[in-house]
């Protein structure tokens, strides 16, 4: 017989503890694991940036004549970091911060020399100018880094300022590199819908299912599915502010910004849709807990809930189209069985004369005109395709 152990809400299998030497293999198991996959998602990234790094380092050595431009690389991987899809934003934050720390030690050093009183006073310095200039951390931390490594380390031999100028050679490099390196903004986008939409799509069948079945515990984990949308939409939301401003810059993504705010557009007013969808599951877990329906109207509420889930299927795999022409056609079809769907929200048919009946239809009525607005539909045409109250 199974050991069961006993809690608050009832029982659970008990489960052994594992061997202090099979907790560490698995731990161990799944950071190399998890450190190929990040290995192998970064060699393009890593290539491009030794590349960049060391074509600074020889551009400042061979065209500018300097002996040990080394700010030129440093200045170069302090503006690109290492994280995806580098942010215009951050690459001018991080490239003036570096560039103004080093011109502020050379100045500094050439003022007051070369010591550890002067260190102080340059770090000192280049810390209240950072903070007078920028609020962001790595603006104050990257100015005040370089600012004192030009006093710490020995003064180059290619006169006082070389080493800004190798900074300017790393950052002018940086920046050349964001704007031409190639960013796939619509993978980043096309995956963030699918994990908006499915669980969308998801709740929705619950819903029909919970109400054929009479089941409330269907319709309660539809609802908990719903509440779990949010993270997904907030992740989402960042990726498309990135990618806006990768195709504000960018020659080669410029072309994908109709298409970025198509899928905007989509993202803010399904975002409604979802905040609609968990109010209408918790009304749905309590009319089948207190039987408030008829047959008929169950069944006829559950028909309604598939069809919004084709209808919200059909708007996802529009999103998805590349072209411009191709997706407005698609789009114009998921407006039109989102549309069919509204029609059917009258509050005295599909409630099935009762008062719980007809709330939960009222509920579903600014849904579903959001979920049209995420077509590109205009609010009054959305509107408009719902029965008259």
């Amino acid at each position: 017989m199974e050991e069961r152990l006993s809690t608050a809400t009832g029982t659970v299998p008990h489960v052994a503890s594992q061997p202090v030497r099979d907790r560490i293999t698995t731990f161990l198991r799944r950071r190399w694991r998890a450190g190929l996959r990040r290995a192998s998602q970064s060699v393009g990234q890593a290539a491009v940036t030794a590349l960049a790094a060391v074509g600074a380092f020889w551009f400042a050595q061979a065209v500018l004549g300097h002996a040990e431009p080394l700010f030129a690389a440093t200045a170069l991987l302090v503006a690109l970091g290492f994280t995806r899809g580098p942010r215009m934003r951050r690459v001018i934050e991080v490239s003036v911060g570096c560039t103004l720390g080093i011109l502020i030690g050379d100045l500094l050093m050439l003022t007051l020399g070369r010591g550890m009183w002067q260190a102080v006073v340059v770090l000192f310095v280049s810390l209240m100018i950072a903070r007078f200039l920028d609020p962001g951390a790595i603006f104050t931390t990257q100015m005040s880094l370089q600012s004192v490594l030009v006093v710490l380390l020995p003064s180059s031999a290619d006169g006082p300022f070389s080493r800004s100028a190798d900074a300017v050679v790393g950052v002018c490099f940086a920046l050349l590199v964001t704007f031409l390196t190639p960013h796939d903004t619509r993978r980043g986008a096309l995956h963030g819908l699918r994990s908006l939409y499915s669980p969308m799509v998801s709740v929705l069948r619950d819903l029909s299912t919970a109400l054929r079945e009479n089941e409330s515990r269907t319709a309660w984990m539809a609802l908990v599915s719903s509440r779990g949308t949010q993270a997904v939409i907030d992740d989402l939301r960042g990726e498309l502010k990135q990618s806006r401003e990768v195709t504000r810059y960018s020659p080669i993504e410029r072309r994908r910004r109709e298409y970025i705010r198509d899928v905007g557009t989509a993202v803010d007013r399904s975002d409604l849709a979802v905040r609609s969808l968990r109010i209408v599951a918790r009304r749905v877990v309590s009319l089948i807990d207190h039987a408030r329906l008829d047959d008929d109207a169950t069944e006829r509420l559950a028909a309604w809930f598939d069809e919004a889930a084709d209808a919200v299927e059909v708007l996802h795999r529009s999103l998805g189209e590349p072209g411009a022409a191709g997706r407005h056609q698609a789009l114009a079809g998921a407006r039109d069985a989102l549309g069919a769907a509204a029609a059917r929200l009258d509050p005295a048919r599909l409630g099935g004369g009762s008062v719980h009946g007809e709330a939960l239809i009222m509920l579903l009525r600014p849904m579903i005109v959001d979920l049209m607005e995420a077509t590109g539909a205009r609010h009054e045409d959305a509107v408009a395709c719902l029965p008259a109250l």
